[in-house]
């Protein structure tokens, strides 16, 4: 993550905000399409306004200098997404509303829908960098030592597969664990393979690509809860008792927030890689 001198601000932006103010336009208006289709249509230009602030603020963005990345980032959000749409199927924490009932254009819908997640954490990161934020947080450089990578690589592992055999009773509240096993299970094994890691960054030095991407991952649950909550097609969560207390930032359990920021940095990882194992340094 480096910084470049400003640049000019890309038309799509424009376009993007259009869209974003378009759709929320439409929503007001409760114009059945808009409604329905709100989040996809809402986080598409979401993402391209932020890409192309990015590209003001920074001089480089995903869609103008990394375009065959920004093409395939939405397909490998898709993909990382369905692993936790898996894991919910054993623990039950949230499920859909006001999908279409046509399955293909149901699933249209879930693909469009999952295709903005990455990006939209990815984006915002870059725009909260450009505005420089933690640009002067530093901290000692300490190598990690090879028991701490094998204590997290085997916590990680213990996390991603414990919750889903439980009993069915016990499920519901491991979700927190999801949250953060593909962050400790996969860290160590990007900062091994040499591609991008919050672990290295740590080691050199410099959290500020981890506060980048909690800050991110909570800016964009902020966003997701906010929209959710007007749209006609969304998700509904079934937190238990006492993780679900009674206090909502809309529809979302207030405790259930801080599942968003190591959300972001497990995105993180998974990107990188997946990237590293399908040659992505060299041909994407």
């Amino acid at each position: 993550m480096e910084d470049r001198s400003p640049a000019h601000f890309p038309f799509y932006g424009w376009l993007g905000a259009l869209i974003v103010v378009g759709a929320e336009t439409g929503l007001i208006l409760r114009q059945p399409f808009v409604s329905r289709w709100f989040t996809p249509i809402v986080w598409t230009g979401y993402i391209l306004f932020a890409d192309a602030l990015s590209f003001r603020l920074r001089g480089r963005s995903l869609i103008r200098s990394e375009p065959r990345q920004a093409l395939m980032l939405p397909w490998l959000s898709v993909g990382c997404w369905m692993i936790f749409e898996l894991y919910n199927l054993r623990l039950g924490n949230w499920y859909y509303v006001g999908v279409p009932e046509n399955p293909w254009v149901r699933n249209l819908a879930y693909l469009w829908s999952f295709a903005t997640i990455f990006p939209g954490i990815f984006e915002t990161a870059d725009v909260l960098e450009g505005l420089g934020l933690f640009r002067q947080v530093r901290v000692s450089p300490r190598p990690m030592t090879p028991f701490g990578a094998a204590l997290s690589f085997l916590l990680g592992i213990a996390f991603l597969t414990i919750p889903p055999i439980l009993p069915a009773p016990a499920r519901p509240f491991t979700f927190a664990f999801v949250w953060t096993g593909f962050v400790l299970f996969l860290e160590p094994v990007n900062r091994q393979l040499g591609a991008p890691s919050c672990y290295r960054a740590w080691e050199e030095g410099n959290p500020r690509p981890t506060l980048l991407l909690l800050t991110a991952g909570g800016v964009c649950g902020l966003l997701w809860e906010f929209w959710n909550y007007w749209a006609t097609a969304g998700w509904r969560y079934t937190i238990p008792w006492p993780l679900d207390f009674g206090v909502y930032y809309f529809r979302m359990p207030l405790l259930g927030m801080l599942g968003f920021p190591p959300f972001a940095m497990e995105c993180y990882a998974m990107y990188h890689f997946l990237r590293r194992m399908l040659g992505g340094d060299k041909f994407w």
